[in-house]
C-alpha cells in the first residue's frame, strides 16, 4: 500500500531524513520506533504532505504522491493523527469529528459518526461538550475518531500514548490492534516500543534519520539491541 524510497527532507539547511526506504503492506500494522529526534515525526509529516521532501519517492496504492498536496492525499486515503492530538479546542466534540470528513463528497457522515461513537462511547456522551474540556485520553480518542471520519485506507498515528495514564494506554493500543480486524492499515510511531511492537506485524528502527533495523514485531521485541536501546532491558 505504501512504499517510501530514498526519502530525504530538510529543515532549512539541516537534513533530517537521509535516504529513508521502507514499505507498508495492506492490512498491516507497522511500527516505527526510535529515540526523540530520530526523524519519526518528520517522516510521517512527509508522507501526509505537510513536510516538504528534498528527494525520493512516495508510492501510495500504486500512485506517486510525493508532489501531491496534503489535502489530496487525504482524499486518496491517508489520514494522520498528529503528535499532541491538535484538536480544535473551542469546537464541540461532534464538530471536531465532522471536520474529519471535510474532504468527502459522499454526504454519508451520520453512518461514520455512529461508527466512531460505537468505538468510543464516551465521545457520544460528550458530543456537545467543548473538545478542549476533554481529558488527555479523551482528546486522543477524539483525534483518532476524527481521522476515522475521513474513511482512510492508511492511518498514520504519531505518539498516541503520549502523556496518558497506563490504563488509557492499554485501551488505545487495544483499539489500534482492532483496526487490523476492520481491514485498516496502520503506520504507528510510538516511543512506548514494547506496546507498539507487541501489536505490530512488522517494525522499523530509526536512528538519526535513517532506518537501521527491521523485522517482525516479535523479532524486534526479542532483539538484544532493541531491548537494550528502547525497552530498558
Amino acid at each position: 500500500m505504501l512504499a517510501v524510497e530514498n526519502l530525504t527532507s530538510r529543515y532549512g539547511r539541516i537534513e533530517v531524513l537521509h535516504g529513508v526506504s521502507f514499505n507498508v503492506n495492506a492490512g498491516e500494522i507497522v511500527t516505527l520506533v526510535g529515540a526523540n529526534g530520530a526523524g519519526k515525526t518528520t517522516l510521517l509529516r512527509a508522507i501526509s504532505g505537510v513536510q516538504p521532501i528534498s528527494s525520493g519517492f512516495i508510492h501510495f496504492a500504486g500512485e506517486n504522491i510525493e508532489i501531491a498536496p496534503a489535502h489530496t492525499r487525504v482524499t486518496r486515503g491517508i489520514a494522520q493523527v498528529p503528535e499532541g492530538r491538535q484538536i480544535f479546542a473551542p469546537l464541540s466534540v461532534e464538530d471536531n469529528l465532522r471536520l474529519g470528513a471535510y474532504a468527502r463528497s459522499d454526504g454519508d457522515i451520520s453512518t461514520d459518526l455512529d461508527g466512531v461513537y460505537a468505538t468510543f462511547p464516551l465521545l457520544f456522551e460528550k458530543r456537545r461538550n467543548q473538545a478542549g474540556a476533554l481529558s488527555g485520553g479523551q482528546q486522543q480518542m477524539l483525534a483518532i475518531g476524527r481521522a476515522l471520519m475521513a474513511r482512510p485506507k492508511l492511518m498514520l498515528l504519531d505518539e498516541p500514548s503520549m502523556g496518558l495514564a497506563p490504563i488509557l494506554v492499554d485501551q488505545i493500543f487495544a483499539i489500534i490492534a482492532d483496526f487490523k480486524q476492520r481491514g485498516l492499515t496502520v503506520l504507528l510511531v510510538e516511543q512506548n516500543a514494547y506496546a507498539a511492537l507487541a501489536i505490530a506485524d512488522r517494525g522499523y528502527v530509526m536512528e538519526t534519520g535513517r532506518i537501521t533495523m527491521d523485522g517482525t514485531g516479535e523479532a524486534l521485541l526479542h532483539d538484544d539491541r532493541v531491548r537494550s536501546a528502547f525497552l530498558g532491558l
